[in-house]
């Protein structure tokens, strides 16, 4: 093997190896998950006494925040996941472990598609709450509201019809 050889070898396993760097990224965003439950809990503690007071638009309001982070944590869970799995190893669980169905499924296209369509669901919430609550907000912050959830679909749909396309 010639040195430019083993040269091009080392650095091909290097750049491989350097994968691992990802792997506190993802150890990160379970820190995350845990204060996004933190959070949750937080704000269901602060609900629960006083459910019998608040109307039903309030009621609203508050079951959409709390679907939300429910959403955003799911969220978190498929990158973490399918990331890990994806860019730097695979999941070693036994046997006798609970697996998650779809763990092993999700390609880097799917986890892309995923992500979009979950972006496009809490940023419908948000919307909504902005709706449900509009006499709270400026005209002009309602259109860009608007404005950035159809940037959002829309780009999720092109992403969807780019998918179609490359599977063909």
């Amino acid at each position: 093997m010639t040195i430019k050889e083993k040269t091009e070898q080392m650095i091909e396993r290097l750049m491989y190896a350097s994968r691992w760097i990802l792997a506190p990224l993802y150890v990160g965003m379970s820190l995350a998950l845990l204060g996004l439950s933190i959070k949750f809990f937080q704000e269901l503690y602060h609900f629960i006494p006083h459910i019998l007071e608040v109307d039903e638009s309030e009621l609203v309001l508050k079951l959409l925040t709390l679907i939300d982070l429910t959403l955003v944590a799911s969220l978190i869970v498929i990158v973490m996941f399918s990331g890990y799995e994806n860019f730097v190893s695979r999941l070693d669980l036994s046997e006798d472990t609970e697996k998650l169905d779809w763990l092993g499924t999700h390609d880097y296209n799917s986890l892309k598609m995923k992500v979009a369509s979950s972006i496009v669901a809490i940023s419908s919430i948000h919307l909504l709450k902005v709706f449900m609550n509009i006499q709270a907000s400026d005209n002009d912050k309602i259109m860009w509201y608007v404005l950035t959830h159809l940037t959002f679909v829309i780009s999720a749909l092109f992403m969807g019809y780019l998918e179609k396309l490359n599977k063909h």
